[in-house]
C-alpha cells in the first residue's frame, strides 16, 4: 500500500459508505456527487492494493481487508477529532500551559487565586517560581515565565506592567515592645532600635530606604536576613523591629504589634508584568481576567479592602 496516497478526504469518504451502505447516501451527507463518492472509493481501492467493498443484497459491505481500513480508519479520523476539539480549547485557554515568576512577598497572596483558577481549568498546567527580587529580574531578562509578579518592576520599553494589588507596608515589633503600646509614635524615637532588613534589592527595602531618605532618618543598628518569614519569626522573638507586608502578616498567626506612626502605612504596590518580546499565551490572559474578577470577590468578602485592589493597564 502506498500510504503517501491516503489523505483524510477519501477516508472520510470510504467511513461514510461503510455507514451508510450506500454510495448515494453517502454521496447525500457529504455534498458530493455520486460519481465523485465512486471515484475517490476507486482511488481508495487502488492505494491499497484490494478491493474494499462488495455488494450484498443490494447494499456495500466492507471486504475482509476493507474491515480493516475501515477500524483504522475511525481511529485515525477519531483522533483527530479529538485533536480538533484540543485546538478549540486551547485556543480559548481552557487547556494549555504558562509560568509565572513572583517575588517572596507575594507568594503569600497569589495560592489564593491559583487554587479557585485550577478548579475553574483543570486542563491548564501552572508553574510557579518564587524567589527574591533579583532571581525574579534574571528570569525576566531570560524570559523564562509568561508573566511575573513585582512589587518593585523593571523598567525599560521591553516592560509591559500593570497593577495589581496595593502592598502596605507596616512597621512591627515584639508585642510586649514599649512603642506597641503606644497610639502616636515618632519615627526618630524609634532610630536606635535595631532593624532586621532584606538584601539590598529587595523592594521593600527599597520603599522602606526611600521613606528614610525623605524624612532625613538614619537607622544606627540594623541586620540583614533575607525572608520575610524569618524577619517575622525574629521580631515575636525580641530581635528587633521590622518593615514588613501587610499581606505577610495576614496570612500568619502573627504574635506582634503594629507601630502607629505617622507616614505609615508605607504606600507599595504588587505589579503583574509581562516581558513586551514574549508573546503571551491565551490561558495567561484568561488569568490576568480571572485574577481581576476575583480581586473584586475579594473586596466583598472583607479579604482585603477596596483602597487595595487597584489591577489597571499602562502602569
Amino acid at each position: 500500500m502506498n500510504i503517501r496516497h491516503l489523505t483524510f478526504r477519501l477516508l472520510q469518504v470510504y467511513v461514510a459508505v461503510v455507514r451508510s451502505g450506500s454510495i448515494s447516501q453517502a454521496a447525500q451527507q457529504l455534498h458530493l456527487t455520486q460519481p465523485t463518492v465512486s471515484l475517490q472509493i476507486k482511488r481508495l481501492s487502488e492505494a491499497v492494493g484490494e478491493p474494499l467493498l462488495e455488494q450484498c443484497d443490494g447494499r456495500y459491505k466492507p471486504t475482509f481487508v476493507g474491515n480493516e481500513l475501515y477500524h483504522a480508519a475511525l481511529d485515525a479520523l477519531t483522533r483527530f477529532e479529538d485533536f480538533d476539539g484540543f485546538l478549540t480549547d486551547a485556543a480559548r485557554g481552557n487547556k494549555g500551559y504558562f509560568s509565572i515568576g513572583v517575588v517572596t512577598t507575594a507568594q503569600y497572596v497569589l495560592p489564593r487565586l491559583l487554587s479557585p483558577y485550577a478548579q475553574q481549568y483543570p486542563a491548564v498546567d501552572v508553574t510557579f517560581n518564587i524567589g527574591n527580587r533579583g532571581s525574579v529580574l534574571q528570569r525576566f531578562e531570560n524570559q523564562l515565565d509568561d508573566l511575573y509578579l513585582f512589587s518593585h518592576p523593571p523598567t525599560g520599553d521591553h516592560v509591559v506592567s500593570r497593577r495589581f494589588l496595593r502592598n502596605p507596608l507596616v512597621l512591627i515589633a515584639p508585642i510586649h515592645h514599649w512603642a506597641a503600646q503606644r497610639d502616636d509614635v515618632d519615627f526618630a524615637e524609634l532610630v536606635d532600635e535595631r532593624f532586621l532588613m532584606r538584601e539590598p534589592g529587595s523592594a521593600t527595602r527599597m520603599v522602606f530606604e526611600n521613606f528614610l531618605r525623605e524624612q532625613n532618618f538614619q537607622l544606627h543598628n540594623t541586620m540583614q536576613i533575607e525572608s520575610n518569614e524569618v524577619i517575622r519569626m525574629s521580631v515575636e522573638n525580641g530581635l528587633g523591629l521590622a518593615v514588613l507586608s501587610e499581606h505577610t502578616l495576614a496570612q500568619s498567626q502573627a504574635r506582634v504589634a503594629q507601630i502607629k506612626l505617622h507616614n505609615f502605612p508605607l504606600h507599595s504596590h504588587w505589579y503583574l508584568v509581562q516581558h513586551g518580546d514574549r508573546r503571551l499565551p491565551v490561558t495567561a490572559h484568561n488569568f490576568i481576567e480571572f485574577m481581576s474578577a476575583h480581586l473584586r470577590e475579594w473586596v466583598e468578602e472583607k479579604y482585603i479592602g477596596p483602597d487595595m485592589v487597584g489591577l489597571t493597564s499602562g502602569e
